[in-house]
């Protein structure tokens, strides 16, 4: 074997069933396991490419130039101290013989040992060259690491056909095959030995498939397994063909998320997809489209289709099946028989559902426990009604509404569809609730209360929506966090990041919709919604709640913005905790302000002040003029006296922008302030004088943001 033996190099894991929302990345971390070690080992040349494989049945990889041994490695180990090393007669102690025999070097003597310091003593050192490790080894050592090191989201044990040992892994696995160009490279996995024989589609394969080159894989996969064994090929075709059937049969498939999501799934459910078409009785659609679409994603990975002029749902649905035959009708009728029930089931709760009006529903949430610290589900029902009613007076907005959608918010947890389906929480509550004559604003406001995020400006008309949004999470984030379940890490099960991230929307969009100022705080401020949540949980939570929730909003606030604003710009205004609706022009106008020539002075000059008020004891903060007595504070007091006005006029009309551009003009008067004034001056009276006068221009500085966070 030499190094210069490059060859292609194919690795194959032949399973049973993987499972299939995780197929993707287990195939992308197989590959990235094995090239990743293969290149630590030196055996993939320069212009190695790896290409990932991942079907239902099997794990691959290829890559492209890999060599059959790794070059000559040069070697420098340090030894030991030479005193220790060494006897008095420079010969090798034990000590020294013992470390060498253990390294399999005990032939080199100590003259070919070269002696190098460290700064404080001088060390023994092996130079060499060791042999580069044949690629049978160092596939083995990669192998083991891709196995070990996959996203398993749960790992089974079995037993092998000896009926003795067992291993574990995601799936039973059944073939290896590892191919360096024509030859085999004999490894070992899950009791596996390495081969050249995969296999196809479960059905339509001609047979076992015997590769005779690593670069048959795909065209032998392709044309005698019927197999597609690369995910995102497999992907592209089935959205290319689903597509396809939509058009000819003048439908839609719908944008929804949940249309990737499923695409992705059925890719690892299928190793050669076809399409075909299903219907269901038109009856059906009396049932809310939700439910149907639902059961037809969830249960049976169907794809609905939609008339594109009205959105709503249609009869006929997308199969896609493993199996292409050239009369589909079973295939169609089968699929067909087995949605008739589930879309039988969805029709049954729905009208059983509607029976008993929604209202009913309310005080059976007594027996639901929300969180044993925290009480039942109408427990909290009550807690939030509170804060929706407080929200809605605080803007003027209609309370009874609001008060209306809170009552009635949880009811549906305990309808038949829900229980079935918990996916459609508050979207069966807003059927219900206008099946019950209640208004559409509290319908609207039940549909929308899980969303992530409030996506709409909020005006009067949907305010009851927007009051049980800002409720529901306010309620969340103070309780939760105060009985001592705050998010650590990567764990966060009660959505606390998410609730944060939902209450800065609903700000946002209360600001759009005009009913928080942009020039002041307005009727309603996170503090005081974060108050009055504490206080329905008063006694139930911890004292220090209400802060430590405050500052994770705005945290979460910070990491949201710092993906698209400049992350000192973002510190800037988030360090001084704004009203909530105004961070964002905030962090614009400073973004706009930093373009400016004379951002960086100024922000260092703010620096500069902060750290002279913070050593200041006994800041004396009225100004007197007769103390001013050199020309450069006499023109930063002028500079001050006009500018203030003038930003302030544009702070209380909320043109951040145009204060921090106001601003900007008091640059000379800084900088030329500092250049000829002594600040801590002897005489005690002008140093606090120039202090105060300092204290002013920081204030004025610092009216959209703490500049010195730019500095």
């Amino acid at each position: 074997m030499s190094h210069t033996d490059v060859r292609p190099l194919l690795v194959e894991l032949f399973t049973e069933e993987l499972p299939p929302k995780a197929l993707q990345k287990l195939g992308e971390a197989f590959a990235e396991g094995l090239s990743q070690q293969l290149a630590g080992l030196n055996l993939l040349a320069d212009d190695c490419t790896v290409e990932a494989y991942a079907t239902p049945r099997r794990l691959a990889a290829s890559l492209s130039a890999v060599r059959a041994q790794a070059p000559e490695q040069t070697f420098a180990e340090k030894l030991m101290p030479v005193k220790v090393g060494l006897d008095a007669d420079g010969k090798a102690t034990p000590a020294l013989q013992k470390k060498l025999a253990a390294k399999g070097w005990a032939d080199l003597d100590v003259a070919s040992l070269a002696r190098e310091s460290d700064g404080k003593q001088d060390y023994l050192v092996a130079h060499g060259t060791a042999q580069g490790a044949p690629l049978a080894e160092g596939l083995q050592q990669a192998l083991d690491y891709a196995l070990t090191h996959l996203p398993i989201p749960k790992v089974m044990r079995y037993q092998l056909p000896d009926g003795l040992t067992s291993v574990r892994f995601v799936r039973p696995a059944h073939g290896l095959v590892a191919l360096h160009g024509a030859d085999i490279v004999p490894v070992q996995a899950l009791g596996l030995s390495s081969g050249r024989v995969t296999q196809g589609h479960r059905f339509m394969s001609t047979g076992d498939i015997s590769l005779t080159q690593a670069t048959d894989y795909v065209q032998a996969l392709e044309t005698q397994g019927k197999v597609i064994p690369t995910f995102t090929q497999r992907r592209d075709i089935i959205w290319r063909d689903l597509s396809a059937a939509a058009e000819r049969l003048q439908a839609d498939l719908g944008d929804a998320p949940e249309v990737t999501a499923l695409l992705d799934e059925v890719t690892a459910l299928v190793e050669h997809p076809t399409i075909y078409v299903g219907e269901f009785d038109p009856d059906f659609l009396q049932v809310p489209q939700e439910c149907l679409i639902l059961t037809m994603r969830l249960n049976q990975k169907y794809f609905p289709l939609f008339d594109p002029a009205s959105g709503k749902l249609t009869h006929r649905f997308l199969i896609v099946s493993n199996m292409q035959v050239a009369d589909p009708s079973n295939i169609v009728e089968g699929n067909q028989r087995v949605v008739r029930p589930r879309l039988a089931d969805a029709r049954f709760f729905f009208d059983t559902d509607r029976k008993a009006p929604l209202e009913s529903r309310v005080a059976d949430l007594g027996n639901i426990v929300y969180h044993n610290k925290l009480g039942s589900q109408l427990a909290r029902t009550e807690r939030v009604r509170t804060l929706a009613r407080g929200i809605a007076q605080a803007l003027g907005g209609n309370v009874a509404d609001a008060d209306r959608a809170a009552q009635l918010a949880k009811a549906d947890l305990l309808s038949n569809m829900v229980g079935e389906f918990p996916e459609l929480q508050g979207v069966m509550g807003a059927y219900y609730a206008l099946a019950d004559g209640e208004k559409a604003s509290v319908a609207d406001a039940l549909r929308s209360q899980y969303r992530p995020r409030m996506e709409q400006p909020v005006s009067l008309e949907n305010l009851p929506g927007a009051a049980l949004f800002l409720a529901e999470r306010a309620e969340t984030l103070v309780g939760i966090w105060g009985i001592g379940l705050a998010p650590t890490g990567e764990r966060d099960p009660y959505g606390l990041r998410r609730a944060a991230l939902g209450l800065i929307s609903g700000f946002e969009q209360l600001a759009a919709g005009g009913l928080l100022p942009a020039h002041e705080a307005g009727a309603l401020t996170l503090n005081a919604l974060l108050t009055h949540a504490a206080q329905q949980l008063d006694g139930l939570i911890a004292a220090d709640t209400l802060p430590q929730v405050q500052a994770f909003i705005y945290e979460r606030y910070r990491n949201q913005l710092n993906a698209q604003y400049d992350r000192a710009v973002v510190d800037a205004v988030i360090a001084q905790q704004p009203p909530l609706h105004q961070v964002l022009a905030r962090v614009q106008a400073v973004t706009a302000f930093r373009a400016l020539p004379e951002a960086e002075s100024l922000s260092a000059a703010n620096k500069r002040i902060g750290n002279l008020l913070k050593k200041a004891d006994n800041l004396n903060t009225t100004l007197d003029n007769a103390l001013l007595q050199e020309p450069a504070e006499q023109a930063l007091a002028q500079a001050i006296a006009d500018l203030t006005p003038q930003v302030q006029a544009h702070l209380s009309q909320g043109n951040f922008t145009q204060a921090l551009s106001t601003l900007a003009q008091a640059r000379a008067a800084v900088d030329r302030f500092f250049d000829e004034v002594m600040v801590m001056a002897e005489d005690a009276a002008v140093r606090s004088n120039r202090l105060a006068l300092l204290q002013q221009l920081h204030q004025l500085m610092n009216g959209v943001a703490d500049l010195s966070r730019l500095a």
